[in-house]
């Protein structure tokens, strides 16, 4: 308040203003263009602090500081360094500088009755002095306590140590500006403490602290301006004003040479006592901050804070790279208040409440996850359950000792007081320090509470009933095969028999005269016994396939989900349930359910009684839960519903503390310890291990049917090799008859050919070695019976010439035998008489 006021009256003269002690971030010269600091801005301070915090893993710090200017310029800057390292300001102590004795202990009694024990004090020395007089004598300088001082503090105790002042702040940690020991240092103490004693031989204490120091360099950095600045003639210039003017300041004149001084000022630069001497924007920079600990009779040095390199041991430019102050290797070993070298966690359970008070959920129907028991003889209540059980786990896992006390979330009469959302909102409303239950992580929530971390599966499922796909009727044969298989075997039928004709038409006398006589006859060319014999490998697995298949139909029971599709609920406008008092509710609500469709069950068995009445009557024809609930559920009743996962994420089952609550990282680390060792399976079984086992539920119900997809692959090759036999087919037909196909007229049309081309492929080969052999059987008197019945072709004769030639253009040549062929008629070769037409009719 002094520096701002001088330095107003310095704006108004043109007089340059230096202050080597107004620390106040509100002083700057932006807002005076003739004020100079030469000294530390308080705002350069608070990431050291900051990375105090960060180092030991503090979350929480109450600054306390005077109330005045000076304390209340610091705040805005050390509020936002603390928040940069995830430290959270959970009350702001404020000191009025006319405090007694007795306001100063009823604030420390009031700090004492919070949770947080880290404090950052900002204030003069005899109001600081008389507050750590009065925080040893309640007893808030023990073990557990972290006290922080800024560097006004921590220069006004340990510059010049005092055994009363020290005494009281042992294991205080300390804020001071960094000054290197050099040569010209040490000379001018030398000289200041033998010049001061010859004026002061009955002073003792002859040391200068750092704002002596900058006293001095400020000094010299003022002469040095002056002879920068050549002025030589301090005149002021008075100002015009009344005779009658009721204060001197009114007559103050302005300075002549006031803007050459300070415009060398802002250049002057050089190697003072406390370092390299520079002024950047009105403000000297500082290169580094020491970090001390109040041991003994004096200060201790733990470690260096510069903007480059953080917070680290010791102070080598050379070496020291920028560090992430988050290990306490950064600094040395550390001695706190209560004489001890272990880091205080930095919170403790208030000493006026003594134990958390912990909400816990009546749950009635779901008790092997939270149980409450009430016994009326003993007005005790007994807490049981898998959370209760993984919460005692978690608390033994912690480091340090954690009282609770589990409060039942009930009315008199014992039933829920609320729904979750109810309880969840007592921590935040203060009623409840923490909620042990089974409460779900989710975001809406997560806005004014905070979670642990999760000790169980999340997502949102739903449970519907099964049946017998099975029924067993007359049709069930046709199940084993999907359509699309049954299709493709019947269209692949078809193709192979059309390629086998093809390839026997004109070869196999079998393959010729009537449909119903072609079918099913012998073959007798190569290609087409290679694709039968391809068929008949695919048909047999076929076989094996739809064998294997039928028999599981029969004889296994086929459970299939009655329904598998939220949005055919949604449709059908069915009944669906939901857990009493769960978010599930308002998930329903938002996926499109009408809010008379919801039927609310409290236990597995109400579950399982709504499922029995149908949806038609009162019941439901599907539910909705978390998948630790709905695991609950199957393992009673497996064998009648089961699981379809809808794929909505959930955070999990965790424990509620009130938003930014240090218990929070703590109570999440033992978690993990809990969850990754044997504790948490023996907790499982110790609870579910008795209910009988369930298969694993699948999003899709995967069909035991078969379908093309597993057997396209062999369809595909036994397609390609009867279209190769084909295509082989056609080419050698079409080269053999190249002549004649070409002879054809060529001003036909295109169908004209195609009919030609049909007309030439259904006349038999008679080059063909089937017929040939055949004719040579027929002309030597010899008809060998086939080894199955003989077809009527057999007994036919049949004309030599071609079927578009007569017997007078067709071949008369010596090797043809003869012209009309001959049979063996009871032993005798015999011909046909004139005029028959070679036919024996059905002659043995």
């Amino acid at each position: 308040m002094q520096a701002r006021f001088v330095s107003d009256l310095g704006e108004k003269a043109k007089v340059p203003i230096i202050s080597f002690s107004a620390t106040s971030p509100s002083l700057n010269s932006s807002r005076n263009s003739y004020f100079l600091r030469a000294t530390q801005n308080d705002s350069a301070q608070v990431k050291a602090i900051g990375a105090i915090v960060k180092t030991f893993g503090w979350r929480e710090a109450v600054p306390i500081y005077i109330d005045n200017e000076y304390g209340e310029g610091i705040m805005p800057y050390l509020i936002d360094a603390l928040q940069e390292v995830d430290a959270r300001v959970p009350y702001r102590s404020v000191i009025s500088p006319s405090a007694t004795d007795g306001q100063i202990a009823e604030e420390l009694y009031k700090l004492m009755t919070m949770q947080t024990r880290v404090f950052i004090l900002h204030m003069n020395r005899s109001l600081g002095a008389r507050l750590f007089t009065k925080a040893k004598e309640i007893g808030m300088m023990s073990e557990g306590y972290v006290w922080i001082m800024t560097d006004g503090l921590s220069v006004d105790f340990l510059s010049s140590p005092n055994h009363s002042v020290t005494d009281t702040i042992q294991g205080v940690l300390g804020i001071k500006p960094y000054v290197p020991r050099t040569k010209e240092l040490e000379f001018f103490r030398a000289r200041w403490k033998r010049k001061f004693l010859q004026h002061n031989p009955d002073k003792i204490d002859a040391e200068l602290n750092i704002y002596g120091l900058l006293a001095y360099d400020a000094t010299t950095a003022l002469a040095l301006a002056f002879e920068k600045s050549g002025a030589t003639n301090f005149v002021f210039q008075k100002a015009n004003v009344y005779s009658n003017s009721s204060t001197d300041l009114a007559t103050l004149g302005t300075s002549l040479n006031g803007p050459k001084v300070i415009a060398a000022l802002w250049t002057t630069s050089f190697k003072g006592l406390t370092g390299d001497y520079l002024f950047v924007d009105g403000q000297l920079q500082s290169p580094a901050l020491r970090i001390v600990n109040v041991n003994g009779n004096g200060e201790r040095g733990i470690g260096f804070w510069t903007p480059a390199t953080g917070l680290v041991k010791k102070l080598n430019p050379r070496i020291n790279k920028r560090v992430n102050s988050t290990s306490t290797s950064t600094v040395s070993a550390v001695i706190f208040p209560g004489d001890t070298i272990v880091v205080p966690k930095g919170w403790e359970i208030p000493t006026n409440e003594k134990k958390l008070r912990i909400g816990v959920p009546v749950n009635n129907g779901f008790s092997e996850f939270v149980s409450v028991i009430k016994d009326p003889a003993s007005n005790t209540t007994k807490f049981t359950g898998f959370c209760i059980d993984v919460f005692l786990a978690v608390v033994k896992a912690l480091p340090y000792a954690l009282p609770y006390e589990f409060i039942a979330y009930a009315k008199p009469d014992g039933k829920p007081a609320g729904t979750y959302n109810d309880l969840v909102d007592q921590v935040y409303l203060k009623n409840y320090d923490a909620v042990v239950g089974d409460v779900t992580i989710v975001f809406n929530r997560s806005l004014y509470i905070d979670y642990t971390l999760p000790f169980t599966e999340s997502g949102v499922s739903m449970i519907v009933p099964i049946a017998d796909s099975n029924t067993k009727n007359a049709w069930v044969f046709m199940k084993p095969l999907t359509w699309d298989l049954w299709v493709s075997s019947f269209l692949f039928f078809v193709f192979f028999g059309f390629v086998v004709w093809v390839l026997e038409h004109r070869i196999n006398e079998d393959f010729r005269g009537s449909a119903s006589h072609q079918a099913g006859e012998r073959v007798v060319s190569n290609l087409s016994r290679a694709v039968i014999i391809i068929w008949c490998f695919v048909v047999l697995i076929l076989t094996q396939s739809y064998t294997a298949s039928l028999a599981s139909l029969l004889t296994v029971e086929q459970l299939q989900p009655t329904i598998t599709d939220v949005r055919e609920l949604i449709k059908k406008e069915e009944y669906v349930g939901y857990q009493d008092g769960s978010f599930v509710r308002g998930l329903l609500l938002d996926l499109g359910f009408k809010e008379s469709k919801l039927r609310v069950y409290s236990s597995p068995e109400e579950c399982h009684h709504l499922f029995s009445k149908g949806s038609g009557n009162g019941g439901i024809a599907a539910a909705f839960d978390e998948l630790p609930i709905i695991k609950l559920i199957l393992s009673s009743y497996c064998s009648k519903y089961t699981m379809i996962d809808l794929n909505i994420k959930t955070g999990g089952l965790g424990f509620v503390f009130p938003r930014g609550s240090p218990l929070v990282p703590h109570i999440s680390r033992a978690i993990l310890n809990v969850t990754e060792g044997d504790k948490m399976k023996q907790i499982e079984n110790a609870w579910f291990g008795k209910k009988s086992s369930c298969p694993e539920s699948s999003t899709s119900i995967s069909s035991k049917r078969l379908s093309l997809k597993s057997f396209w692959g062999l369809f595909l090759i036994a397609g390609l090799a009867a279209s190769l036999a084909l295509i082989i087919f056609l080419v050698m037909f079409v080269y053999r008859e190249r002549n004649v196909l070409r002879s054809y007229d060529s001003t036909a049309s295109i169908w004209s050919r195609i009919e030609n081309f049909f007309r030439i492929f259904i006349q038999r080969d008679s080059t063909s070695s089937t017929f040939r052999q055949s004719e040579m059987n027929g002309r030597n008197g010899i008809s060998l019976p086939p080894m199955c019945a003989p077809s009527p072709s057999a007994y036919s004769v049949h004309s030599e010439y071609p079927a578009d030639q007569s017997s007078e253009n067709y071949d008369s040549s010596p090797n043809r035998k003869s012209s009309q062929e001959v049979v063996v008629d009871n032993g005798q070769l015999t011909k046909p008489k004139s005029g028959e037409t070679g036919s024996f009719g059905n002659r043995p």
